[in-house]
Formats: structure tokens, C-alpha cells, sequence
């Protein structure tokens, strides 16, 4: 097997706010890894929050695509090897495990769901996400999103006064009156002001709320998803499978972002984990391609909540074949992930 690298330039279409950062553009690093004349692709992107900037990427995506070289073919390395070392982020671990499975379902002529024991392309309505923005600008893009077929929205929330939050979230919920709200103040809140909160969002009809308090206190958050009026839903808490086990069964739901947990057979695992605990599986995204986007969507029938809308946020995106535009994702048919690229991207040296 041969391995090489790209990156490129992901600029979004305006920029997003969330409540700890202003997001307007990202690196993503693809690898190509070929054999036999057929070639599969994964994809990395830059995250600060995750401590990965672009140079770390092409280092240890670079390291990852020479340690493939040992395997005769890439089945062995997929099902037989290990494909990072122990202590390589996660995010590097599901580009390369991504490459894989499009390399191996291409030899195979099989989709990646069908690799995964699923006989018909899953199919979900993904959340559109509304950053912190002034009312008006939030009432417009949801008046957008519902005319253009998106069943749910999902509003960033955080902001030092919480009755701008409470505002933004009532215009949407006016603008786009049948869809379904989930809030994400990427763990801004204190108990205290979540306890007052909670209550409030309930009345103006929101779902589900990610994360609401700050990252480190998971019995904190099992503790307000107890007494919440809302289903809870750890993000930041539940990044892998220990995290999980430790959550399972105390809050509503976790949010499995294949970057965050390792790849595909990770979030499996994960899946497996919350089985019948009264958890429920969320499927989240950081900002990135379809190529990036694509295997989390061949688990979508999986998940309860999905929000894998981050390629709808670019201005342009370089690939692909998982659609999304009309509010409802799906996974392609087409041999590995089902993603063709189409340019539109800038080049990082």
C-alpha cells in the first residue's frame, strides 16, 4: 500500500459562534491510501479545542500512512492490525480507519453500511446548527431552514447575559414553529443558572440540550440530568468508551463524534455500551468535508439525534455524495464511503 497526503483550506460559508470561539475556517488534511490501482480517502481537520493544529496532522497522518506500508493489503490492515500507536488522537486514528473502509469496500464493491452488517443506505434528518447571533439574523436563518425542508435546528446558546439566549431561541422557535430545537451552550452554564434555564427552554419547546455545563464534572451533569425537564445530552463528558460507561444510564443521551471517540468501530462500541441503559446515541460532527462526514452517516439509523450538518456549513465543499441540503442526509450507495470530489478548495502548503 501507498499513502499521501493533502491539505486544504475549509472556509465556512459566514462564520460560527459558539460560546468559547468564533470559527471562520479550518484545515483539513485528507489521506489517500492506495493499492492495486484503487484508492480510498479519509479526512482530518484542524480543532483547537482538541489541540490539533495543521502541522500536528500531517505529522502523524504522514507517520500513520508509512506504518500502513507493513500490511500485504489493506484488509489485513483493517481487521488485523492496529492502526495507530495507543496514543495518537483520535482524530487521526478515524481519518485512517476512514481511508480503510473506503479502500476495502471499494475492492469489495460494497458500501461502507454493508461492510457494517446494514442492508439499506441509512437515511436521517440531520439538525442545522444557528450560531450566537443577534435575533433578527437568527429568526431569518430559520425561516431559511424550514423553507428549505430541515426538520431540526440546532441553536448555539452561552452568551454572558443568558436572556440574549433566551431571546434567540424564542424568535427561531416563532420562525420556524414546527421544527424540532436543540440547544448547545457548549458548556457555558453554571448549575445554578442551568437549573433556572432548563425550565424556560422546556416552555419554549426545545427538545434536548448538549453539554450545558462546563467539561470535567460528568456527576455534576448526571446530577442535573436527573431534575432536568429536558433530556441531557453529554458532549464534551463523554469522549470515549470509559467516559461513556461512567455516564450511561444517568443522562439522556451522548454525542459520538467520530473524531472525538476514534473512528466508526469506536462509536460501535460506544453504541453498544448505552444499549437498553436508557441513554441514547447522538451522532455529531466538527466542521468538515463530506469526506469527512460520510462514515458517520453510514451509522445514522443508529442514532436518536442526528447532527451531522458540518460540510452545510462550508462555502464550498470539496466533496460530495451524502447530501443534506434539503435537511435529510444519506449514505450512498456507491462502493467504500459513496464520496466524489469535486474541487472548490484552496491548497495549504
Amino acid at each position: 500500500m501507498k499513502a499521501s497526503l493533502r491539505t486544504v483550506r475549509l472556509a465556512l460559508a459566514e462564520p460560527l459562534r459558539i460560546s468559547r470561539s468564533t470559527l471562520s475556517a479550518r484545515d483539513a488534511v485528507w489521506l489517500t491510501v492506495e493499492h492495486d490501482g484503487v484508492t480510498g480517502h479519509g479526512e482530518a481537520v484542524t480543532s483547537v479545542y482538541y489541540g490539533l493544529d495543521t502541522a500536528t496532522l500531517q505529522r502523524l497522518l504522514a507517520a500513520a500512512g508509512t506504518a500502513l506500508t507493513r500490511f500485504p493489503d489493506p484488509e489485513s490492515a483493517l481487521y488485523e492490525g492496529e492502526l495507530t500507536n495507543p496514543d495518537t488522537p483520535p482524530a487521526v486514528t478515524a481519518a485512517v480507519e476512514a481511508a480503510l473502509f473506503d479502500l476495502v469496500g471499494k475492492r469489495a464493491g460494497l458500501p461502507l453500511h454493508r461492510l457494517l452488517g446494514t442492508a439499506e443506505p441509512p437515511v436521517a434528518a440531520t439538525a442545522r446548527t444557528i450560531g450566537i447571533t443577534a435575533p433578527a439574523d437568527a429568526a431569518a436563518q430559520a425561516r431559511r431552514l424550514a423553507a428549505s425542508g430541515f426538520e431540526v435546528i440546532k441553536v448555539k446558546a452561552g452568551t454572558a447575559d443568558p436572556e440574549d439566549d433566551v431571546e434567540r431561541v424564542r424568535v427561531i422557535r416563532d420562525a420556524a414553529p414546527r421544527a424540532r430545537l436543540l440547544l448547545d451552550p457548549n458548556g457555558a452554564w453554571t448549575p445554578a443558572q442551568a437549573e433556572a434555564l432548563l425550565p424556560r427552554f422546556a416552555e419554549i419547546g426545545v427538545e434536548a440540550v448538549e453539554q450545558p455545563l462546563p467539561p470535567g464534572t460528568p456527576e455534576a451533569l448526571g446530577a442535573l440530568a436527573e431534575r432536568s425537564p429536558l433530556p441531557v445530552i453529554a458532549d464534551e463528558d463523554a469522549v470515549d468508551l470509559t467516559d461513556v460507561r461512567r455516564l450511561a444510564g444517568r443522562v439522556q443521551g451522548v454525542n459520538v463524534k467520530l473524531a472525538k471517540c476514534g473512528g466508526v468501530r469506536a462509536a460501535l462500541r460506544i453504541a453498544s455500551a448505552i444499549d437498553a441503559s436508557g441513554t441514547d446515541l447522538m451522532l455529531g460532527c466538527l466542521t468538515a468535508s463530506s469526506l469527512g462526514l460520510a462514515p458517520a452517516v453510514h451509522l445514522a439509523d443508529r442514532a436518536r439525534w442526528t447532527d451531522l450538518d458540518g460540510h452545510l456549513l462550508l462555502a464550498h465543499d470539496p466533496w460530495t455524495g451524502i447530501g443534506g441540503e434539503d435537511g435529510v442526509v444519506r449514505a450512498s450507495s456507491r462502493p467504500g464511503l459513496g464520496v466524489e470530489e469535486v474541487g472548490a478548495y484552496e491548497d495549504v502548503a
